[in-house]
Parts: C-alpha cells; structure tokens; sequence
C-alpha cells in the first residue's frame, strides 16, 4: 500500500468532519482518525465521535474494512491558555478586531502539525479536514491560503510531501448536507442530523429538524439555515 492511498481525517464528530469522514472512506483504501481534546466548552464531541464513527462505518462494508485505527491527542494546555468562549464559560460575542470570541487562537494551525507529526509515525501523509472557507464564521485559519502555507511549512520540516485535503472549503453548510446525501444517501444524513455534535455550548437536550444544539449558538445558526437550504 502505498503512502498515498492513506489518509489521517482530524475527526471531531460534528457534522463537517463526519461527512468529510464518509467522503475519505470513499476515495483512500485506509484511513485513520484523530480527535482532539483541548479543552472545548462542547466536550460532548469527544464522547459522540466513536459512536459516529461506528455507525458510518455500518453502511457500507468497504468504508468498514478501509476504517482504520483512531487516535486521541491531549492538547489542554491550548484551551488553558485561549481566553475564548470555545474553551471558557463566557458569552458568545465579537472580539474587539471583529472576530467571533469562539476564536482559538492557533487551534487549526496546532492540530494540522500534530495530526502530520502523527501521519509521519504511521506513514500517513495525506491529511484531511472539515475547514471551510464559505461558512468559516470569521476564523482566519480556515482560509485556503492559512492552509497552504501551513502545509509547506510541515513538509519542509518534516522532508515529506504532505497533502491537506478539504473536501468542504468551498461548499456551504447546505451543500455539506448534500454531499453527504451523494456519499451515503438518507442513512447518512440521518447519522449526522442525530448522531454528530456541532453546537459550541454542549447542548443535546433537544433534537431539532437539523439535529440537537442550542439553536442559538453561530454553530447551531450555520446548520439549522444549511438545514432550511437543503430541504427547501
């Protein structure tokens, strides 16, 4: 097997890793996740990953034999040091430069070169994740050019040609919830309506028509309008 029909897919368990999981599935011949815990308001997420996981992994008996191993690194010290509403107890609101507080500093940058420094142990070297720049909620490391460079930063240091695949850069929250329909039709839609997590406070109290959350978070607002979209 060859490096590059391997892929590492950064797997938080909301809805845009779990559909970039399905689309992975369907293009690399294995393929492995990695989640991380860094302290997040919404730690529900580290408790629904697997069972998503599982259950991607159910509907179709290629995705089961090409699912690979999953890996959990422990980056704390990253939600100890963001004063963010991601990593700490406080209201949702724009930062004095006019980006969301759940802005954490690094965080994408921090998880791409752990996931190739993770990649590089397994000979692993195509890397995949949910970034999207048309849905990004202000986040300068989802834009395509924080990506690249980050990319050619961790190849040089690493004397390695690593990819980044993201598969949803350029799509909005409704053509997510469509392209999962084209990967896995209407079983997969529902697994990731019911069963990822997206919602920045944590809450799973109440299933709404596009899965549980507070409703009121810019999480939950993105998904329910890319909800509305989809079905209209």
């Amino acid at each position: 097997m060859s490096d590059f029909t391997k892929a590492l897919l950064m797997f938080s368990g909301g809805q845009d890793s779990a559909t970039c999981l399905a689309w992975a599935l369907d293009r690399y011949d294995h393929v492995e996740t990695v989640g991380f815990d860094y302290g997040q308001r919404h730690n529900i997420e580290m408790t629904c990953r697997a069972d998503v996981r599982d259950r991607i992994k159910g509907l179709n008996t290629d995705w089961a034999k090409r699912l690979g191993d999953d890996h959990i690194i422990d980056l704390s010290n990253l939600g100890a040091i963001s004063e963010t509403s991601l990593t700490r107890d406080v209201e949702i609101t724009l930062n004095e430069t006019g980006l969301p507080s759940t802005f954490v500093p690094g965080r994408n940058m921090i998880f791409l070169n752990f996931a190739a420094a993770l990649g590089y142990r397994r000979g692993i070297y195509a890397l995949i994740g949910g970034m999207c720049e048309a849905d990004f909620s202000g986040y300068p490391d989802c834009r395509a050019e924080t990506l690249d460079a980050t990319m050619m930063a961790i190849s040089l240091g690493m004397d390695r040609t690593f990819t980044l695949d993201t598969p949803l850069m350029h799509l909005s929250k409704a053509g997510a919830w469509a392209l999962s329909e084209r990967l896995g039709g209407a079983a997969l839609v529902e697994i990731i309506r019911t069963f990822t997590h997206t919602c920045y406070l944590g809450e799973r109290g109440v299933l709404h028509d596009w899965g549980y959350g507070c409703g009121t978070c810019p999480a939950c607002e993105l998904r329910a309008v890319g909800w509305d979209t989809y079905c209209a």
